[in-house]
């Protein structure tokens, strides 16, 4: 184990980096960084003083070599348009969006868990075609489209529920519910075919041939062969739903980074771009060490891989 968690801390520094080394090209290769905040017609006199105030006045190379210094420790400095740490702005409104991706993932497992697991247990049958039609549905949907669905019916029509805004706790329903559509179907689609390869199997025929049960067989022997796939997929959409918050923060006016995120592309602030890049990457690391690591524990032959890793490095 300890040589799993040094492995991923290096990667993780290694990933960091090569995140904040693209988040400085792109920066720069969009443009003029300060097109937005010299004046125009500014005089060459201000234009040199305000390039010097934000250090792009230096050669690339020490701009870079100075950026990455600072961005693996966490300062971006401060943005441009508000005025106060960057770090400190994303940060303010990050719990907002972690409530919102936790609960939509939890819908998404939820969910996705049970029509995968009733669609794999009844192979042909209007609960498979249900659920299978059902996933088609919801990979095929926008987020962005479904969003404006739900506040139609349930916000305008119902009035069952807020349209957008956090005032409340059941504010944060709606949007869960967009951002967890595509997650759950492909979840679902994830735990059929895996469950139903496993229920071909000659070991699971086998079992049947002993006479366990058919409740046995579907969990004990295909959920549980299901599981860690399942928890790889749910790793590796923590960055899908990290990246469709933004979109689904917009629709319902959510108060979380999304919003934040578009302002800063909208008016180029440099260091509030840089620090929700920085945090987003981070939180998807964060999130992928810690599936990887219950991968690990539930699974012996993942502890033992990495015992051999260690011993031929």
């Amino acid at each position: 184990m300890m040589t799993f968690l040094i492995n991923r801390a290096l990667h993780a520094l290694a990933v960091l980096f090569g995140v904040v080394s693209i988040a400085f090209a792109l920066m720069h290769l969009a443009g003029d960084p300060l097109a937005g905040l010299i004046p125009p017609g500014a005089s060459p006199q201000v234009e040199a003083q305000i390039r010097h105030v934000y250090g792009l006045d230096r050669p690339r190379a020490e701009q870079y070599v100075e950026f990455v210094g600072r961005a693996l420790r966490g300062d971006f400095g401060d943005s441009w348009r508000q005025g106060r740490p960057a770090l400190e702005a994303v940060l303010e409104r990050l719990p907002a969006t972690v409530a919102l991706t936790a609960l939509a993932m939890a819908l998404a497992v939820a969910v996705g868990g049970t029509l995968g697991v009733i669609a794999a247990a009844n192979p042909g049958s209007l609960w498979d075609i249900a659920a299978r039609l059902t996933t088609l549905l919801g990979q095929a949907i926008p987020a962005f489209w479904l969003g404006t669905l739900l506040i139609l019916v349930f916000a305008a029509d119902l009035h069952w529920l807020p349209s957008s805004g956090l005032e409340s706790p059941s504010g944060v329903i709606l949007p869960a519910l967009a951002l967890a559509a595509y997650p759950a179907a492909t979840l679902t689609r994830l735990l059929r075919a895996t469950m139903v390869e496993t229920l071909g199997a000659d070991y699971v025929r086998t079992a049947r041939g002993k006479g366990l049960s058919r409740r046995s067989i579907v969990i004990g022997h295909a959920l549980r062969n299901a599981v860690l796939p399942a928890l790889a997929f749910t790793g590796l959409q923590a960055g899908f739903l990290l990246g469709g918050a933004v979109i689904v923060e917009n629709v319902f006016a959510y108060p979380g980074i999304g919003g934040l995120a578009l302002d800063a592309v909208a008016s180029r602030d440099i260091p509030l771009i840089e620090a929700f890049v920085w945090v987003v990457a981070l939180l998807i690391l964060v999130i992928n060490t810690l599936s990887a690591a219950v991968a690990t524990v539930l699974d012996p032959r993942l502890r033992r891989d990495h015992v051999l890793l260690g011993s031929a490095a």
